[in-house]
Protein backbone atom coordinates (compact mmCIF):
# COMPACT_ATOMS: atom_id res chain seq x y z
CA UNK A 1 0.00 0.00 0.00
CA UNK A 2 1.47 3.42 -0.56
CA UNK A 3 2.15 5.86 2.04
CA UNK A 4 -0.91 8.66 2.50
CA UNK A 5 -0.88 11.55 4.48
CA UNK A 6 -3.74 12.33 6.89
CA UNK A 7 -4.99 14.53 4.85
CA UNK A 8 -4.45 12.02 1.70
CA UNK A 9 -6.35 9.37 3.83
CA UNK A 10 -9.45 11.70 4.91
CA UNK A 11 -10.35 12.76 1.66
CA UNK A 12 -10.48 9.89 0.02
CA UNK A 13 -12.83 8.33 3.11
CA UNK A 14 -15.11 11.08 2.93
CA UNK A 15 -15.69 10.13 -0.81
CA UNK A 16 -16.15 6.70 -0.25
CA UNK A 17 -18.90 7.87 2.59
CA UNK A 18 -20.73 10.51 0.56
CA UNK A 19 -21.00 8.57 -2.38
CA UNK A 20 -22.67 5.97 0.01
CA UNK A 21 -24.93 8.36 1.07
CA UNK A 22 -25.69 9.41 -2.34
CA UNK A 23 -26.24 6.21 -3.98
CA UNK A 24 -28.64 5.01 -1.11
CA UNK A 25 -30.48 8.43 -1.67
CA UNK A 26 -30.50 8.37 -5.25
CA UNK A 27 -31.73 4.64 -5.22
CA UNK A 28 -34.69 5.24 -2.79
CA UNK A 29 -35.19 8.71 -5.37
CA UNK A 30 -35.78 6.28 -8.54
CA UNK A 31 -37.34 3.06 -6.93
CA UNK A 32 -40.35 5.83 -5.68
CA UNK A 33 -40.01 8.02 -8.57
CA UNK A 34 -41.37 4.83 -11.12
CA UNK A 35 -45.02 5.57 -9.92
CA UNK A 36 -44.59 9.03 -11.80
CA UNK A 37 -44.16 7.91 -14.64
CA UNK A 38 -46.17 5.67 -17.51
CA UNK A 39 -45.41 1.96 -17.57
CA UNK A 40 -43.66 1.88 -21.21
CA UNK A 41 -40.45 4.04 -19.17
CA UNK A 42 -40.89 2.13 -15.77
CA UNK A 43 -38.62 -0.19 -16.57
CA UNK A 44 -35.57 2.83 -17.78
CA UNK A 45 -36.43 4.16 -13.98
CA UNK A 46 -36.10 1.02 -12.43
CA UNK A 47 -32.72 -0.09 -14.60
CA UNK A 48 -31.62 3.27 -13.04
CA UNK A 49 -31.98 2.19 -9.66
CA UNK A 50 -30.60 -1.00 -9.98
CA UNK A 51 -27.43 0.62 -10.87
CA UNK A 52 -27.07 2.98 -8.01
CA UNK A 53 -28.47 -0.12 -5.75
CA UNK A 54 -25.29 -2.01 -7.01
CA UNK A 55 -23.19 1.16 -6.66
CA UNK A 56 -24.19 1.69 -3.50
CA UNK A 57 -23.02 -1.98 -2.58
CA UNK A 58 -19.70 -1.84 -3.89
CA UNK A 59 -19.15 1.27 -2.39
CA UNK A 60 -20.07 -0.24 1.29
CA UNK A 61 -17.56 -2.76 0.18
CA UNK A 62 -14.98 -0.36 -0.56
CA UNK A 63 -15.47 1.85 2.16
CA UNK A 64 -14.82 -1.14 4.60
CA UNK A 65 -11.62 -2.46 2.68
CA UNK A 66 -10.10 1.20 2.84
CA UNK A 67 -10.81 1.15 6.39
CA UNK A 68 -9.04 -2.09 7.02
CA UNK A 69 -6.25 -1.41 4.36
CA UNK A 70 -5.26 1.77 6.95
CA UNK A 71 -4.81 2.51 10.82
CA UNK A 72 -4.65 6.20 11.82
CA UNK A 73 -2.84 6.94 15.09
CA UNK A 74 -2.11 10.17 16.54
CA UNK A 75 -2.82 11.71 13.29
CA UNK A 76 -0.09 9.28 11.26
CA UNK A 77 -1.30 7.22 8.73
CA UNK A 78 -0.37 3.69 8.61
CA UNK A 79 -0.70 1.03 5.99
CA UNK A 80 -1.81 -2.53 8.13
CA UNK A 81 -0.78 -5.12 5.70
CA UNK A 82 -4.11 -5.63 4.41
CA UNK A 83 -4.46 -4.37 0.39
CA UNK A 84 -7.16 -2.53 -0.07
CA UNK A 85 -9.40 -4.03 -2.89
CA UNK A 86 -10.06 -2.00 -5.73
CA UNK A 87 -11.22 -5.02 -7.58
CA UNK A 88 -14.63 -3.86 -6.65
CA UNK A 89 -14.63 -1.37 -8.59
CA UNK A 90 -14.31 -3.52 -11.78
CA UNK A 91 -17.05 -6.04 -10.88
CA UNK A 92 -19.12 -3.14 -10.25
CA UNK A 93 -18.52 -1.30 -13.53
CA UNK A 94 -18.82 -4.68 -15.82
CA UNK A 95 -22.60 -4.71 -14.60
CA UNK A 96 -23.42 -0.93 -13.91
CA UNK A 97 -21.56 0.43 -17.52
CA UNK A 98 -23.41 -1.73 -19.95
CA UNK A 99 -26.74 -0.94 -17.52
CA UNK A 100 -26.34 2.93 -18.19
CA UNK A 101 -26.54 2.63 -22.10
CA UNK A 102 -29.28 0.66 -21.50
CA UNK A 103 -30.83 3.30 -19.59
CA UNK A 104 -30.72 5.51 -22.56
CA UNK A 105 -31.88 3.24 -25.09
CA UNK A 106 -35.19 2.59 -23.21
CA UNK A 107 -36.11 6.07 -22.07
CA UNK A 108 -36.59 6.55 -25.82
CA UNK A 109 -39.14 3.99 -26.81
CA UNK A 110 -37.81 3.38 -29.91
CA UNK A 111 -39.21 -0.15 -31.99
CA UNK A 112 -38.10 -3.61 -30.06
CA UNK A 113 -36.04 -4.44 -33.24
CA UNK A 114 -33.99 -1.36 -32.69
CA UNK A 115 -34.15 -1.68 -28.98
CA UNK A 116 -32.98 -4.84 -29.03
CA UNK A 117 -30.24 -4.09 -31.69
CA UNK A 118 -28.56 -0.87 -29.91
CA UNK A 119 -29.09 -2.52 -26.19
CA UNK A 120 -27.36 -5.46 -27.29
CA UNK A 121 -24.33 -3.26 -29.28
CA UNK A 122 -24.25 -0.36 -26.72
CA UNK A 123 -23.98 -2.51 -23.58
CA UNK A 124 -21.42 -5.35 -25.30
CA UNK A 125 -19.00 -2.60 -26.43
CA UNK A 126 -18.93 -0.88 -22.84
CA UNK A 127 -18.63 -4.60 -21.11
CA UNK A 128 -15.50 -4.46 -23.50
CA UNK A 129 -14.58 -1.20 -22.20
CA UNK A 130 -14.68 -2.35 -18.64
CA UNK A 131 -13.04 -5.73 -19.25
CA UNK A 132 -9.71 -4.41 -21.42
CA UNK A 133 -9.44 -1.95 -19.08
CA UNK A 134 -8.74 -4.03 -16.13
CA UNK A 135 -5.49 -5.91 -16.37
CA UNK A 136 -3.96 -2.39 -17.08
CA UNK A 137 -5.67 -1.00 -14.08
CA UNK A 138 -3.90 -4.13 -11.97
CA UNK A 139 -0.50 -3.54 -13.35
CA UNK A 140 2.02 -1.44 -12.12
CA UNK A 141 4.18 -1.86 -15.47
CA UNK A 142 3.70 1.75 -17.49
CA UNK A 143 3.91 -0.15 -21.10
CA UNK A 144 1.67 -2.55 -20.00
CA UNK A 145 -0.93 -0.18 -18.66
CA UNK A 146 -0.67 2.19 -21.80
CA UNK A 147 -1.24 -0.96 -24.03
CA UNK A 148 -4.49 -1.94 -22.42
CA UNK A 149 -5.70 1.68 -21.94
CA UNK A 150 -5.34 1.63 -26.29
CA UNK A 151 -7.15 -1.40 -26.53
CA UNK A 152 -9.99 -0.14 -24.46
CA UNK A 153 -10.53 3.16 -25.95
CA UNK A 154 -11.08 1.15 -28.82
CA UNK A 155 -14.76 0.19 -28.20
CA UNK A 156 -15.28 3.02 -26.06
CA UNK A 157 -14.96 5.36 -29.50
CA UNK A 158 -16.94 3.45 -30.88
CA UNK A 159 -19.62 4.04 -28.73
CA UNK A 160 -18.56 7.30 -29.01
CA UNK A 161 -19.64 7.37 -32.18
CA UNK A 162 -23.01 5.47 -31.87
CA UNK A 163 -24.23 7.86 -29.66
CA UNK A 164 -23.13 11.27 -31.59
CA UNK A 165 -23.72 9.31 -35.53
CA UNK A 166 -25.89 6.30 -34.91
CA UNK A 167 -28.77 7.32 -32.36
CA UNK A 168 -29.16 10.72 -34.42
CA UNK A 169 -32.19 9.17 -36.57
CA UNK A 170 -34.08 7.64 -33.52
CA UNK A 171 -33.25 10.95 -31.25
CA UNK A 172 -34.70 13.26 -34.16
CA UNK A 173 -38.33 10.67 -33.94
CA UNK A 174 -38.46 11.63 -30.41
CA UNK A 175 -40.96 13.93 -29.57
CA UNK A 176 -39.99 17.70 -30.04
CA UNK A 177 -40.44 18.83 -26.42
CA UNK A 178 -38.51 15.68 -25.23
CA UNK A 179 -35.60 15.81 -27.94
CA UNK A 180 -33.24 18.36 -26.30
CA UNK A 181 -33.14 16.55 -22.97
CA UNK A 182 -32.75 12.97 -25.22
CA UNK A 183 -29.46 14.59 -27.01
CA UNK A 184 -27.94 15.90 -23.58
CA UNK A 185 -28.45 12.34 -22.26
CA UNK A 186 -25.97 11.55 -24.64
CA UNK A 187 -23.38 14.25 -24.27
CA UNK A 188 -23.69 13.57 -20.27
CA UNK A 189 -22.82 10.45 -20.77
CA UNK A 190 -19.73 11.32 -23.22
CA UNK A 191 -18.77 14.24 -20.62
CA UNK A 192 -18.68 11.86 -17.22
CA UNK A 193 -17.61 8.77 -18.55
CA UNK A 194 -14.17 10.80 -20.24
CA UNK A 195 -13.49 11.15 -16.44
CA UNK A 196 -12.52 7.74 -16.07
CA UNK A 197 -9.21 7.27 -19.19
CA UNK A 198 -7.89 10.87 -17.78
CA UNK A 199 -8.03 9.13 -14.13
CA UNK A 200 -6.90 6.07 -15.32
CA UNK A 201 -3.83 7.41 -17.12
CA UNK A 202 -2.66 9.83 -13.99
CA UNK A 203 -0.45 6.85 -12.13
CA UNK A 204 1.67 7.06 -16.27
CA UNK A 205 2.11 10.47 -16.24
CA UNK A 206 4.13 10.91 -13.05
CA UNK A 207 1.87 11.10 -10.19
CA UNK A 208 3.12 8.57 -7.90
CA UNK A 209 2.76 7.19 -4.47
CA UNK A 210 -0.10 8.32 -1.86
CA UNK A 211 -0.97 11.30 -4.44
CA UNK A 212 -1.52 9.03 -6.90
CA UNK A 213 -4.03 6.84 -4.60
CA UNK A 214 -5.71 10.19 -3.50
CA UNK A 215 -6.48 11.42 -7.53
CA UNK A 216 -7.06 7.66 -8.91
CA UNK A 217 -9.81 7.56 -6.24
CA UNK A 218 -11.16 10.44 -5.82
CA UNK A 219 -11.31 10.91 -9.44
CA UNK A 220 -13.09 7.55 -10.03
CA UNK A 221 -15.99 7.99 -7.22
CA UNK A 222 -16.41 11.32 -9.09
CA UNK A 223 -17.08 9.79 -12.70
CA UNK A 224 -19.35 7.45 -10.56
CA UNK A 225 -21.50 9.94 -8.75
CA UNK A 226 -22.15 11.76 -12.09
CA UNK A 227 -22.32 8.65 -14.70
CA UNK A 228 -24.77 7.00 -12.33
CA UNK A 229 -26.41 8.71 -9.74
CA UNK A 230 -26.67 12.02 -11.44
CA UNK A 231 -27.26 10.43 -14.82
CA UNK A 232 -30.13 8.02 -13.57
CA UNK A 233 -31.98 10.88 -11.92
CA UNK A 234 -31.61 12.84 -15.60
CA UNK A 235 -33.13 9.51 -17.25
CA UNK A 236 -36.19 9.74 -14.35
CA UNK A 237 -36.59 13.16 -15.92
CA UNK A 238 -36.73 12.42 -19.22
CA UNK A 239 -39.06 9.65 -18.21
CA UNK A 240 -41.64 11.87 -16.76
CA UNK A 241 -41.54 14.62 -19.09
CA UNK A 242 -42.55 12.03 -21.75
CA UNK A 243 -44.85 10.51 -19.68
CA UNK A 244 -46.56 13.68 -19.63
CA UNK A 245 -46.70 14.22 -23.44
CA UNK A 246 -48.33 10.83 -24.00
CA UNK A 247 -51.03 11.50 -21.34
CA UNK A 248 -51.78 15.18 -23.32
CA UNK A 249 -51.41 13.39 -26.29
CA UNK A 250 -54.25 10.95 -25.57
Amino acid sequence: MDPMTAGQFSLVFNAFSFTLAVMGAATVFLFLGRSQVSHQYKTAVTISGIVTLIAFYHYFRIYESWQSAYVVTNGVVKATGVVFNDAYRYVDWLLTVPLLLLELILVMRLSAQETAQKGMLLSGLAALVVWLGSPGEISADPGTRWTWWALSMVPFLIIVFQLLVGLSKSIDQQPPAARGLVSAARWIILITWSFYPIVFVLPMLGVSGGTATTYVQVGYTIADILSKAAFGIYIWVIAVQKSELSTATH
